[in-house]
């Protein structure tokens, strides 16, 4: 969507200033290292003490976080895979290259989560994970999704894209499950200079192949060398851990995803300000929830007490159908607030829709994101003149919608895709 905005979606997540200028200029003007050093590891070190888990890896990207954590997974041709719906494609795009079959969770009717009544139904002796995202920073059921896992053998990846920042009952997101994948995109609570992402787990042999892949080497499976080392001269380091070892197996080819020293560094900064970001993202949140509140025919998102909303995406519900809900959107965009409806259910993108998928699959998903769902600017970057311009445009909007009918779990028929 082109033009200008008096109150724009977040084109950057958090506020980059003086303070990571300031890190920024201490790295170049040093003799540090500006791959693979100690910012990187200081980094690592600190998110995973944010979060709660053993180790923390750095890679270049949230998606290429994704992409080796379910390699992890060791999917094999015939496993099932259960998955959000309500995601970006990033999530499950991986899936798409292995011969395994994705079942499709419908999602709670207000967090937009994966559904965990839903999910028992969907286990079978064949499943093998679980993949789910903690959708706009409101962290989903662990507790129960992590029990019907343990219950089935089932391995569980989070996406915590929009997670940073968000609590589940004294812990956060990020230690939940058996891996966690973060991104650092602009657009998140915090970045790393536009791309990043950062990977979780408690595991030490994960933690192992992660990194070896990462770093440009093979994840592979190794034993101490039979044959005697050849002569290497002693700073031929390289060579000597080369030739100290068999290899009896290879899983991956190793890749080069490290983060960049400058990215590490202002990710150091961003985490510094993380709770103040993210405590910006909720006083707006606050605002559009008294506007919401004063409008019966609209319902707002209630997390359940202990549940710590980071507000990644703000999100509402449009009463009175899909007319009375697109009819909104056009009247907060005539005036300048620009709205962007987050995420088209996955299962029918055409590349899903490919491999057998579509509409009845996940009726809430489809009946709330063709009629009701709505996400609004909610991003430190606005001012507070613009936060106000917001709110007032949302009161008048919601005054002109017709109060046709109220939200409700059963809603009006949704619009379906041709088959």
């Amino acid at each position: 969507m082109n033009g200008d905005f008096v109150v724009p979606f977040a084109r950057r997540g958090s506020i980059v200033g003086a303070e990571e200028i300031a890190a920024l200029a201490a790295l170049v003007d040093s003799d540090a290292p500006l791959s693979a050093g100690g910012l990187r590891e200081r980094f690592e070190s600190r998110f995973a003490r944010h979060v709660g888990s053993r180790h923390a890896l750095s890679v270049t990207s949230g998606t290429v976080a994704l992409e080796l954590a379910i390699e992890l997974l060791e999917l094999r041709p015939g496993d099932e895979v259960v998955a959000t719906p309500q995601t970006f494609q990033a999530t499950l795009q991986p899936l798409l290259d292995r011969d395994v079959t994705v079942r499709f969770c419908d999602v709670d009717p207000e967090s937009l989560n994966l559904d965990a009544d839903v999910l028992e139904t969907l286990i079978t002796p064949r499943t093998r994970a679980i993949l789910l995202v903690h959708y706009g920073g409101w962290a989903a059921d662990m507790d129960r999704i992590m029990a019907i896992a343990r219950r089935h053998g089932v391995l569980v990846l989070e996406d915590s894209a929009h997670a940073l920042g968000s609590t589940y009952h004294g812990s956060r997101p990020g230690a939940l499950a058996d891996i966690s994948c973060f991104s650092f995109h602009a657009t998140k609570n915090i970045t790393t200079l536009g791309e990043g992402g950062m990977i979780t787990t408690d595991r030490d042999d994960w933690a192992e192949r992660l990194d070896r892949r990462r770093n440009n080497e093979v994840d592979g499976i190794y034993l101490p060398a039979d044959e005697q080392e050849p002569f290497l001269l002693p700073w031929m380091k390289f060579s000597a851990d080369v030739y100290r070892q068999a290899c009896v197996g290879v899983r991956r080819a190793g890749t080069n995803a490290t983060l960049a020293e400058a990215a590490a560094g202002v990710g150091l900064t961003q985490l510094d300000r993380l709770e103040t970001l993210v405590a910006r993202r909720r006083r707006i949140a606050g605002r559009l929830d008294e506007v919401l509140d004063r409008h019966p025919h609209v319902r707002r998102q209630r997390p359940p007490a202990g549940v710590g909303h980071a507000y990644h995406l703000y999100t509402f519900f449009a009463g009175g159908g899909s007319q009375a809900r697109d009819e909104l959107v056009r009247t907060l965009h005539r005036q300048g607030v620009e709205v962007q409806l987050r995420y088209f259910p996955q299962h029918l993108t055409p590349e899903w829709r490919w491999r057998g998928h579509g509409p009845g699959e996940c009726p809430t998903a489809e009946r709330l994101w063709f009629t009701e769902h709505m996400n609004l600017p909610c991003h430190p970057g606005l001012t507070d003149t613009q936060v106000d311009h917001l709110v007032h445009t949302l009161d008048r909007a919601l005054a002109e919608v017709p109060d046709r009918t109220r939200t409700v779990r059963g809603g009006p028929a949704v619009r379906t895709l041709p088959a």
